[in-house]
C-alpha cells in the first residue's frame, strides 16, 4: 500500500514563492516523485489578486516544469484572452504537484490519471504555502479534485460551479472562492458542445476577474 507521510516536512516556513519552488523540487511527501519527471509547482506573481489552482500537471508539465503549459494550458490562455485577462498577472498552481500516470499497453504513452485523496491531501501543505505566500483576493479551482482540496469532499462543482464562497486561509486572513470546470473537460468534447463549454468556462473565468478587478 503507497504511504503518504505529506508534505509538511519539506515545506519552510514563511517563505515566498521563490524559495518554496525550490524546496519543492526534493519533496518525497507522497509516492507520485518516484515516477515523475521533476516537481511543477505554482507560478506567477506573488502579488496576484487571482489565483488559479488545477489538478496536477500533465506529460508536458512533467516534462518542462511548469503549471498549464500543455493543451489544457492553451484553452486556459484562450480563455483568459477572451475574459479580458493578462495571464501574467495570474498565480497558476495544482493542487498536486508530480504528474501521475499510467503507460498505455500499445504505445508507452503515459496516461493521465487522477490522484487519489491521500495524495491530495499529502500535498496540501505546499498548496497552503502558496496561498500564504500570495495572499490573493479570489482563488478559483479549475476541477473538482482542486475544489475539494480547498472546500471539502461535500463540494460538487456540478451544482456549486461559479458561487462565490469565503475561504479561510488561517494565518493568511481569508479570500473569496469559485470554482468551474477544469480546462481539459473542454478539450474533451467537439463541435457545438465543446463551443459552448467554453463560452461558459470564459464567462465564469470573465467573472472571477470582474470581482477582483482583474479584467482590461
Amino acid at each position: 500500500m503507497a504511504r503518504h507521510p505529506g508534505a509538511q516536512a519539506w515545506v519552510p516556513e514563511s517563505a515566498g514563492t521563490a524559495r518554496l519552488r525550490e524546496a519543492a523540487r526534493s519533496c518525497e511527501g507522497c509516492d507520485l516523485y518516484r515516477e515523475a519527471t521533476q516537481t511543477v509547482f505554482g507560478d506567477g506573481p506573488e502579488d496576484a489578486r487571482l489565483f488559479l489552482v488545477g489538478e496536477q500537471p500533465g506529460d508536458v508539465e512533467d516534462r518542462e516544469g511548469e503549471p498549464f503549459v500543455g493543451p489544457a494550458g492553451r484553452l486556459l490562455d484562450q480563455a483568459l484572452e477572451d475574459a479580458g485577462v493578462d495571464r501574467s498577472g495570474v498565480y497558476v498552481t495544482n493542487a498536486v504537484k508530480h504528474f501521475k500516470f499510467e503507460r498505455a499497453e500499445e504505445t508507452g504513452r503515459r496516461l493521465h490519471k487522477k490522484p487519489t485523496r491521500g495524495e491530495t491531501v499529502a500535498c496540501h501543505p505546499w498548496l497552503q504555502a502558496e496561498l500564504r505566500a500570495v495572499r490573493p483576493d479570489l482563488v478559483v479551482a479549475l476541477g473538482a479534485t482542486a475544489a475539494q482540496s480547498l472546500m471539502g469532499t461535500d463540494f460538487r462543482v456540478s451544482t456549486q460551479r461559479g458561487r462565490v464562497y469565503d475561504l479561510e486561509l488561517g494565518e493568511a486572513g481569508r479570500c473569496e472562492f469559485m470554482a468551474t470546470v477544469h480546462p481539459s473537460a473542454v478539450i474533451r468534447l467537439s463541435g457545438d458542445e465543446r463551443d459552448e463549454a467554453l463560452a461558459r468556462f470564459t464567462a465564469d473565468l470573465r467573472k472571477a476577474a470582474d470581482l477582483v478587478g482583474a479584467a482590461h
